[in-house]
């Protein structure tokens, strides 16, 4: 699991959410060690079975009203209670003010207090978004990713395969280039994202001829910073015994950091043009985003053939066994 000390945070976010440092800079030391944030509101009340206290916590108008409102000797107990929860640090909202005797509190108890200029509503919006970025699940991986008809296709397959020469090709049509060589996968909002693994350009390596910069040689309208990935593309080398998909009614799907996306495993072979069997494959994935699946149609209309020629071979049968019992007579 990823963490990040207060103070990374602190210096990070400082100009961004407004924000000032109310305790001792020592408080700075602690971790945090979650993308989500908690407000308090039970635990100051008195209610500790169940806190969050692996979070930031959150201190808006309501929680402070309350603060303000308690008996010293109450408001001292409650704190202190939430403070022995070793919580990473407290954010107080809109440049609010507290009780004096928090901050000494928190000053003993090593906990960063932090104050925010920022409505409540705007310091969890901007707050949570950073943290998600911070926590994202993510890894990388030898791929190539592609902007196909909107569709992110990821191009993988061993070393030498052609893969970017696939790119290079698809890119050369018309379509737009993510990242080359290695990819990083970011799970963020149930979306897996790609892009590129090394933040260095749209370089493409092309066996033969070196490297290539597509954002200079195509324009930078064939560029893609990130892209959400639709559908992976496994190219692997042509087998004379292997069993390919011929039709298409079966679904494979390839899994990354939890999520699930279809993937074609496409043999490759001297002469075979592999640019326009991935723009078919994109198109047939949008295809069947709207409803029309070739290979269900295809299948349907093979069997209401079949049903044909059988109805019309049974009434033949019967057409002559008539025409028998007739002669008979």
């Amino acid at each position: 699991m990823k963490e990040i000390t207060v103070n990374d945070f602190f210096d990070a976010k400082k100009k961004d959410l407004a924000l000032s440092l109310i305790t001792e800079p020592e408080t700075l030391n602690k971790k945090i060690g979650s993308p989500h944030i908690n407000r308090p509101g039970l635990a100051l009340a008195g209610y500790m079975e169940i806190f969050a206290a692996d979070r930031i916590q959150i201190l808006g108008e309501t929680e402070v009203r309350y603060l303000q409102s308690l008996p010293e000797e109450v408001l001292i107990s409650r704190i202190r209670d939430m403070f022995k929860m070793d919580i990473p640090c407290i954010i107080v909202t809109k440049g609010l003010t507290l009780p004096p005797v928090i901050e000494y509190l928190a000053n003993e108890l090593n906990i960063a207090l932090l104050s925010s200029r920022l409505s409540t509503i705007n310091l969890i919006d901007n707050l949570s978004r950073y943290l998600r970025e911070i926590f994202v699940l993510e890894k990388t991986i030898h791929a190539t990713l592609v902007d196909v008809f909107g569709l992110g296709i990821l191009i993988t397959g061993k070393s030498g395969i052609g893969k970017s020469e696939c790119a290079l090709d698809l890119v050369h049509r018309g379509h737009s280039l993510v990242g080359d060589d290695l990819i990083t996968l970011r799970y963020i909002d149930d979306q897996l994202i790609g892009k590129a693994g090394r933040d260095i350009g749209h370089f493409m390596e092309i066996r033969g001829v070196g490297f290539v910069n597509a954002e200079r040689v195509f324009g930078i309208a064939h560029t893609r910073k990130q892209k959400n990935i639709d559908l992976q593309i496994e190219l692997m080398p042509w087998q004379e015994n292997m069993d390919y998909e011929r039709i298409g009614l079966v679904n494979n799907y390839a899994e990354h950091l939890g999520v699930k996306i279809p993937i074609i495993y496409l043999p490759v072979s001297p002469g075979k043009n592999v640019s326009v069997i991935v723009e078919v494959a994109a198109m047939n994935v949008i295809l069947k985003s709207v409803g029309y699946d070739a290979a269900e149609d295809f299948n349907r209309k093979i069997n209401d053939e079949i049903r044909k020629k059988t109805m019309q071979k049974n009434f033949e049968g019967k057409g002559d066994e008539t025409g028998r019992s007739d002669s008979n007579q």
